[in-house]
């Protein structure tokens, strides 16, 4: 069905770290026309909630430049308000990072993930998340030699990827051309461990089936492990 790859192949992925000078970590993923532009920002207060706590938090915001896309977008600043899509996303990258940390041992921290997305080839959330962990380990690693904290808080790397079902035939990556027509689209976010931390499944155009769901599952497992190797390459680099 694919002319530039096969059907459960990735795009090619490229991990750039400390993309960004200014920032305390950061990274720029490229995963086939998608590219995203992560960056971890340390501040030394925690929400309100976690005051006299110990434990530190993990969040993420996300954004699309106005021409990552094929028309310009409007900026949600313009408007006033955060969007009902950008919101889930941000709230999924958060929840997903958080997953790999041991918040007790980073402190009264705060670390903010910050993914902007260049350009848009369908997988923003999925190369955010990849991406967002590389910027968020990166940070992680300062800090201790900072001396900030004293023990490494990162229990799992994590990683997610995309695997959809388009006109019958399965599909791992999608671009956003195969997303817009599947039958099924799902997203998949994992630890090293293979353990699952997040799921996104839509029957969009039919429904899926157990034995659908278990073959998407299976070769999801595979390519996050693939992509976490990457993500080892990309910070021992």
């Amino acid at each position: 069905m694919r002319n530039d790859r096969k059907n459960l192949e990735l795009r090619k992925i490229e991990i750039t770290t400390d993309f960004i000078k200014n920032a305390d970590a950061s990274c720029l993923i490229k995963s086939g026309d998608t590219h995203v532009v992560c960056t971890a920002s340390i501040e030394e207060k925690v929400p309100r909630w976690l005051k006299g706590s110990g434990k530190g938090w993990v969040t993420a915001e996300y954004g699309m430049l106005p021409r990552s896309t094929h028309e310009r977008m409007r900026r949600e600043s313009s408007v006033g308000k955060v969007g009902g899509r950008t919101s889930e996303i941000q709230r999924l990258i958060g929840r997903s990072l958080r997953a790999s940390m041991n918040l007790k041992l980073l402190g009264e921290y705060l670390i903010t993930i910050d993914c902007d997305v260049l350009q848009a080839d369908g997988g923003t959330r999925t190369a955010s998340i990849t991406g967002g962990f590389v910027a968020l380990k990166k940070c992680i690693d300062l800090m201790i030699k900072r001396k900030q904290i004293n023990h490494n808080p990162i229990k799992s790397y994590v990683a997610a990827i995309s695997c959809g079902i388009v006109n019958g035939e399965f599909l791992m990556d999608l671009d956003y051309e195969e997303d817009s027509q599947a039958d099924v689209d799902s997203n998949y976010v994992m630890n090293d461990k293979g353990d699952i931390i997040e799921l996104q499944l839509t029957g969009e155009q039919t429904t899926c089936s157990e034995e659908e769901f278990m073959k998407m599952l299976r070769h999801s497992k595979s390519s996050i492990a693939e992509i976490i190797t990457l993500q080892k390459k990309a910070l021992s680099e």
